[in-house]
């Protein structure tokens, strides 16, 4: 049994997974799993550089990481770091600072590296069942496509996000129909370049998806009044449920998304973008549900550290 630390910094959020692993029995126990809304990405697609203040949001999460590490006593740490920091002319100041505060330096990972963590973390607990996998990590500033059974057969990671479309694109609450035909055309696109690496269509295969858009989506579709981790995992939402929910984020105005129960505050504005993906590809595979998963890249990047 190994403990483990795992940080996975994204353009939007940061998180912490500390858990006990053991090897013999694939089995990653949880000690302490958390996430903080950085928007380590803000403005990176406009100017290509991490902001100062966004660097100071990181850096204070990962200094109130540092201690839960430290009081659980984990004996190995791995730091990755995602779209945002893979896009940003000064990535070298957010290393600096990230190994001042927690004595491991971040790893700037490609997108194939995350998606083959996304794929490790999302399937280790379903491979073996004999079905196709494509899973689908939802992002702030990229969106990862793996296809596999019992690993990676092929993936692709695209420069489309959440916090990404947001910022290009600037929709409105309600959005209008203006800018979703324009999100959607970036989303198409982005699925057709996809394609070229990853099928997505012919066999079937069972679609997981990961990360904060997929999840809020589940919730909603859930009827949670709270954010329910136990409920959301390995939930399966069908396709006429997530367009429903897709099609009322697209109406709604900034209060009536607020006033979901189970949505983080810092996802409020970000979360058409995200669901308008998950839609998309779903039309795009023809799959009739989504399998959501709790586990993703964390618990991919546990493991490649047990």
């Amino acid at each position: 049994m190994t403990r483990v630390a795992a940080v996975d910094c994204g353009t939007n959020s940061i998180r912490l997974l500390v858990a006990d692993a053991d090897p013999r029995t694939g089995e990653l126990v949880d000690l302490d799993r958390r996430m903080t809304i950085v928007r380590l990405g803000q403005g990176v697609d406009r100017t290509g550089r991490l902001a100062p203040e966004a660097l100071e949001r990181t850096f204070a999460a990962c200094r109130e990481y540092a201690e839960i590490i430290t009081a659980h006593g984990a004996e190995k740490v791995r730091f990755v770091a995602t779209s945002a920091s893979r896009d940003a002319e000064n990535r070298d100041e957010f290393v600096a600072g990230v190994l001042d505060i927690l004595g491991v330096e971040p790893e700037v990972i490609t997108g194939d590296q995350e998606a083959a963590f996304s794929f490790t973390g999302a399937t280790k607990e379903l491979t073996g069942s004999g079905e196709d996998y494509l899973v689908v990590d939802i992002g702030g500033g990229s969106t990862e496509l793996v296809v596999g059974r019992e690993g990676v057969e092929a993936a692709r990671s695209v420069d489309i996000g959440c916090v990404r479309l947001t910022e290009r694109h600037q929709p409105s609450a309600p959005a209008t129909p203006e800018q979703v035909a324009a999100i959607r055309a970036d989303i198409a696109a982005a699925l057709d370049l996809a394609a070229e690496t990853v099928p997505l269509t012919g066999r079937p295969r069972t679609l997981v998806g990961l990360a904060g858009s997929v999840t809020t989506v589940a919730a909603i579709a859930l009827g949670l009044e709270e954010y329910d981790s136990e409920a959301i995992h390995r939930s399966r939402i069908p396709y006429e449920k997530v367009r429903e929910i897709t099609e009322w984020l697209v109406s709604a105005t900034h209060d009536d998304k607020a006033a979901v129960p189970a949505m983080h505050p810092g996802r409020v504005d970000v979360i058409v973008p995200g669901a308008l993906i998950l839609l998309a590809l779903m039309e795009r595979v023809g799959a009739s549900e989504v399998v959501v998963s709790e586990h993703d890249i964390l618990d991919g990047i546990g493991w490649s550290i047990a």
